[in-house]
């Protein structure tokens, strides 16, 4: 039986792949940053799996400390952690650069950049002691190197998550800690959608409803793909290059509304 900690797994993709990794028998912990999120998700979760295989405990990953307390309570509550997925990430509005105010810029800053090497830094660690683990860091819009204008800001940090992924797979070729990259592609989340003006958002949601997916549609995926990896450096994908050319070419035959409550496709 497999534990796995999802960071930021209180909603979204997190949530999403929690409830996916309990569906098949695993223990999971789960993080939000207060405890009322924290608690609200594991009760969810525990009203439809029962309460045996979740725990939860409130993290700030841009705490060191708190990062260190929810590695040690993991493995107080379930003996050990076997994956790790570091998903706890914060975007900002589709604007310029110039016209984030600073306080956001921080918090992007410090949740997806500054959390993930804490996070690294302790799971490693952690990881080599016990002598073994799989550790994945959360891809996303930027990590191809490909910028879009308006969301330079995180596009930066996913951008920095893949060079600092890459340097730590090399870095820990010759343990027993593995390290991958996880990438869902677009997800119907709200995160995806923050920010969009009622014009701007009628605009690119044409796009998003070519390329993007609802969260039950890719996290059953990646937590089966998580599941099966033994590979170090693995990354794992959703949507991949062949399923973007097909997306756009067969676009006009398909009616897709990934944000409604039924969609077809």
């Amino acid at each position: 039986m497999k534990t796995v900690v999802v960071t930021g797994g209180t909603r979204g993709i997190g949530y999403g792949l929690a409830l996916e990794f309990l569906k098949r028998g695993c223990q999971v912990v789960i993080c939000g940053r207060s405890e009322d999120s924290t608690q609200e998700a594991v009760d969810k979760l525990t009203a439809q799996y029962g309460g045996t295989h979740i725990f939860g405990q409130a993290c700030d990953v841009s705490d060191y400390d708190q990062v260190r307390n929810l590695w040690v309570a993991a493995k107080e509550h379930f003996g050990g952690v076997d994956i790790w997925i570091n998903n706890a990430g914060l975007s900002h509005a589709p604007v310029n650069l110039w016209q984030i105010d600073p306080e956001r810029t921080q918090a992007v800053l410090d949740t997806n950049l500054l959390g993930l090497i804490y996070c690294n830094q302790v799971v490693i660690e952690g990881m080599m002691e016990q002598g073994s683990g799989f550790i994945y860091n959360m891809e996303g819009s930027g990590s191809t190197g490909k910028p879009m204008p308006k969301l330079l800001l995180y596009q930066l940090t996913k951008r920095a998550l893949k060079f600092m992924t890459t340097g730590l797979v090399q870095a820990t070729e010759d343990s027993l800690v593995n390290i991958g990259y996880l990438s869902p592609g677009m997800v119907a989340t709200d995160l995806l959608r923050e920010g969009y003006s009622p014009s701007e958002w009628e605009r690119v949601k044409r796009i998003f409803n070519v390329l993007g997916d609802r969260v039950e549609t890719v996290t059953p995926y990646l937590v089966e793909q998580i599941l099966a990896n033994n590979q170090h450096g693995a990354r794992i994908a959703w949507l991949t290059t062949p399923k973007i050319i097909w997306r756009f070419a067969t676009a006009r035959f398909r009616k897709r509304d990934i944000f409604s409550d039924q969609s077809t496709d």
